[in-house]
């Protein structure tokens, strides 16, 4: 039977969590994990949903609701008509679903692509990007835009927020190659809304400690984005480096992605850091190549990861 599909990237912030609330720069990956969708027609009206996609445990039972609102979004930002007849649904792919990876915009833009495919709705990946935003606020209230973007385009998102309520600024870049990266969970999950309340309060308490360490990042992220494009990846993770010292200031760190990221260190990563909220979720690091990711993927297993998974980005 003829079925529609699509794919949609995970993504890994890889500078800026935090800074980014206060206008500064951010840098996110499109990560070559992915989710699949594929629709299919069938006889009776609305929407039937497979949800095949590997998950951190409760994940998806959390996001169910969200999930609904979410694709009842997309269908209709794509404008497809399904009170006569309907669609069944599957998601699966290798992306696994936690938090801070992009999985609920990965699943928005697979959709999104998998509808345009059977229905022959001839939407270009902007359209696309714009039909996962809309997929994108029932999880999110307002989303930056940032995950959803990393997810349709890949490659590298340079991305600066407007403070003063206007659109943020996207800026998409590919890289010469593809570069190793080695995700691994806390297990942990943080509200976000309070660790970006507690950075606020901190800040509104001390203005000069935040502008110091905002001032440093700046010029970091900056740097970041100048190595990552001329592939100096041994730069790159000396900033990451740099990056999560800068992050621990903040007092969004914790001991568990402390020990995680030094674990990833002292087994030949180039560089490793907290990556999204932070207190928990997850943490990244960069490796030389494949083979150097495979064992770093393998201490941190042994070590006290929920989960570890190795993916790349750039492309």
């Amino acid at each position: 039977m003829k079925m529609g599909t699509g794919s949609g990237k995970g993504k890994s912030i890889l500078f800026g969590e935090h800074f980014v609330v206060y206008g500064l720069p951010a840098l996110a990956a499109g990560i070559e994990s992915e989710t699949v969708a594929k629709v299919r027609r069938k006889e009776s009206p609305g929407w039937t949903l497979d949800d095949n996609r590997p998950a951190v445990p409760g994940y998806k039972k959390k996001k169910l609701d969200q999930q609904k609102d979410s694709i009842n979004n997309v269908i209709e930002f794509c404008g497809v008509d399904f009170s006569d007849e309907g669609v069944h649904i599957e998601f699966g792919g290798d992306l696994v679903c936690a938090s801070g990876v992009g999985a609920s915009a990965a699943s928005c833009v697979s959709l999104a692509r998998a509808l345009n495919d059977e229905f022959e709705l001839g939407m270009n990946d902007e359209q696309i990007n714009e039909a996962a935003y809309e997929g994108e606020k029932a999880y999110h209230g307002t989303p930056s835009g940032i995950d959803n973007t990393a997810s349709t385009f890949g490659g590298l998102v340079w991305y600066e927020r407007d403070l003063d309520g206007g659109p943020p600024t996207f800026e998409k870049i590919k890289l010469d190659e593809a570069v190793n990266l080695v995700i691994a969970s806390t297990g942990l999950t943080a509200s976000t809304v309070e660790v970006v309340g507690d950075v606020r309060s901190k800040k509104e308490e001390n203005p000069s400690w935040f502008d110091e360490i905002a001032e440093e990042y700046e010029q970091l992220v900056h740097d970041a984005r100048e190595a990552l494009v001329n592939l100096e990846t041994k730069r790159v993770g000396e900033l990451m480096n740099k990056n999560h010292e800068l992050l621990k200031d903040l007092t969004v760190s914790c001991k568990e992605l402390d020990d995680l990221t030094a674990l990833a260190r002292e087994s030949g990563a180039l560089g490793a850091k907290l990556t999204g909220t932070g207190r928990g979720g997850n943490m990244i690091a960069l490796a030389k190549d494949e083979e150097a990711a495979e064992e770093i993927a393998s201490s941190l297993e042994e070590g006290d990861a929920a989960g570890v998974w190795m993916t790349a980005f750039g492309l």
